[in-house]
C-alpha cells in the first residue's frame, strides 16, 4: 500500500495518457500501451546516449582500471579510492549503464498499478482490451496466448541484453544480465499481459537502439599508450623552450686554421 501511495501521482499521469491515446488518438487500449512505451523511450534517449558513451569509456580504460585493481588488491578501501579518482579524472560515470533501467522502474510500477486499478470498460464500454485478438491486457500472462508473448519477451530481452553485455568487461556481469530474463519467467506469469506488452516493446526499442548507435555514435579515441621510452611532457617542453635554435647549424668557437703559402707565387718548380 505504501508503494502504491508513492507512485499514485505517476499512476494518475499514466491513466491520463492512456485515456488520451485511446480517446483522442483513436488507438485501442493495447496499442495505447505500445504508444506509451515509445513515448517513454523517446524521453530516455539522452540518458541512453550518455549510457553508451560511459560504457565505451569504461571499455577503453579497462586495462588501466585493471592495473589499479591489481596494484591495490590487498587494500580494498585504497582500491576504491584510486578507482573513484580515476573516474573523476577521466569523466567516467560507472553507474550510467544502469540509468535507463532505473528510470524505467517507476514507469513500470506505475503502469502495473494503472492496469490493476483501471477499469477500461468504464471509460469506453464498447472498446476491446484484447491485443491482436490473442491476449487480454488485463488478464495474467499465464492465461490464453500469454505464454507465447512470454516467449517473445524472453527472446527480446536476451537480444537487448546482448547489446549491453558486449560493452561489459566482467564475465559475471554478462552472465547475470543474460540469465535474469529466464529467472523471472515464473514471476511474469502472475503479471497482467499489458505489462508484458510494455516490456516487449521496450526490449525491441533497445535492440533497435543498439543497432543504430553502433553506426551513428562514434567510439571515443583510445588514450595514448605510454611506454618506458616515452619522455615526460614537461621535459620535452623545457628542452624546446631552452633551445629554440637547436635545428640551426652550430657556430665554431675555435680559431681558424692557417694555410702556409708557397714561395714563388705558389706555383711548383719543374
Amino acid at each position: 500500500m505504501i508503494v502504491a501511495g508513492i507512485f499514485t501521482p505517476l499512476e494518475n499521469v499514466m491513466t491520463h495518457i492512456l485515456v488520451w491515446l485511446h480517446g483522442t488518438a483513436g488507438l485501442s487500449w493495447a496499442w495505447s500501451i505500445v504508444a506509451l512505451t515509445v513515448i517513454v523511450r523517446i524521453l530516455l534517449v539522452p540518458v541512453a546516449v550518455r549510457q553508451i558513451h560511459s560504457m565505451q569509456s569504461l571499455q577503453l580504460h579497462a586495462p588501466e582500471m585493471k592495473r589499479i585493481q591489481q596494484q591495490w588488491k590487498h587494500d580494498r578501501q585504497r582500491q576504491q579510492e584510486e578507482l573513484m579518482k580515476f573516474y573523476r579524472e577521466n569523466k567516467i560515470n560507472p553507474y550510467a549503464s544502469c540509468l535507463p533501467f532505473v528510470f524505467q522502474i517507476p514507469i513500470f510500477i506505475s503502469l502495473y498499478y494503472t492496469l490493476r486499478h483501471f477499469n477500461f470498460q468504464d471509460h469506453d464500454p464498447g472498446s476491446s482490451v484484447t491485443w491482436l485478438h490473442l491476449v487480454d491486457i488485463t488478464a495474467h500472462t499465464a492465461v490464453g496466448w500469454g505464454p507465447l508473448l512470454l516467449v517473445i519477451y524472453v527472446v527480446s530481452q536476451l537480444t537487448s541484453s546482448y547489446f549491453m553485455s558486449t560493452q561489459m568487461q566482467s564475465n559475471a556481469q554478462r552472465l547475470m544480465i543474460m540469465v535474469l530474463p529466464v529467472v523471472f519467467v515464473p514471476v511474469w506469469l502472475r503479471f497482467p499481459t499489458g505489462l508484458m506488452i510494455y516490456w516487449v516493446t521496450t526490449n525491441l526499442w533497445t535492440t533497435g537502439q543498439g543497432l543504430v548507435s553502433r553506426k551513428l555514435i562514434p567510439r571515443p579515441a583510445p588514450p595514448p599508450k605510454r611506454t618506458s621510452r616515452t619522455p615526460p611532457k614537461e621535459t620535452v617542453t623545457t628542452n624546446e623552450q631552452s633551445s629554440p635554435s637547436s635545428s640551426s647549424r652550430p657556430v665554431r668557437t675555435a680559431a681558424p686554421r692557417r694555410v702556409k703559402k708557397r714561395r714563388g707565387g705558389g706555383r711548383p718548380r719543374r
